[in-house]
């Protein structure tokens, strides 16, 4: 199990599992999402500036792969904890103490992203409701990128709520 450490009894062990196999199937999805991006983006230079043709789908559909590849991926990399964090604290402080600062910094976590999600949830369901598209001659809908932010940030507030409760006791140390 990846992350501070495994939850406590049954139920928050199977969570954790649950959660591990869907962070490798995103994963492995948001990778293919910013290789598509990168291809699609790629065409679109090429057609543009070579063939002199104008594009009217390319650069939305590479920021929907690429919002999709950034929010999917969020759960599997605080999963290892490789997003941003001052290691120099940790260094310096005791390691009861460092534990703490680390169940603290989650659940602050826990709380910001908490409220992203539910306003994701928000932006979707306005989006889905209304039928809202983009500006573009394309158009295309808005509930797409929103499912994938709202989605990523539900995950990624499950995987912090997880790695809290293990943080303040609820749970083995790793």
């Amino acid at each position: 199990m990846r992350g501070a450490g495994a939850p406590a009894g049954p139920v928050g062990r199977s969570i954790q599992s649950l959660l591990d196999r869907l962070d490798q199937a995103l994963i492995i999805a948001a990778a293919i999402a910013a290789v598509l991006g990168a291809l699609v983006l790629s065409e679109s230079v090429f057609v543009r500036y070579f063939l002199r043709q104008s594009t009217d789908w390319q650069d939305e559909t590479t920021v929907f792969l690429l919002v999709g590849s950034t929010f999917l991926s969020a759960p599997y990399v605080q999963s290892i904890r490789g997003h941003v964090a001052i290691e120099a604290l940790s260094e310096i402080l005791p390691p009861d103490v460092n534990r703490w600062r680390i169940a603290l910094v989650d659940l602050a976590s826990f709380g910001f992203c908490s409220f992203f999600a539910w306003k994701s949830w928000a932006l979707f369901d306005e989006a889905w409701v209304d039928g809202q598209t983009t500006a573009s001659s394309w158009g295309p809908p808005l509930w797409i990128p929103y499912v994938t932010m709202s989605l990523g940030m539900s995950l990624l507030t499950l995987r912090l709520a997880l790695q809290t409760w293990s943080g303040f006791g609820g749970g083995s140390r790793a």
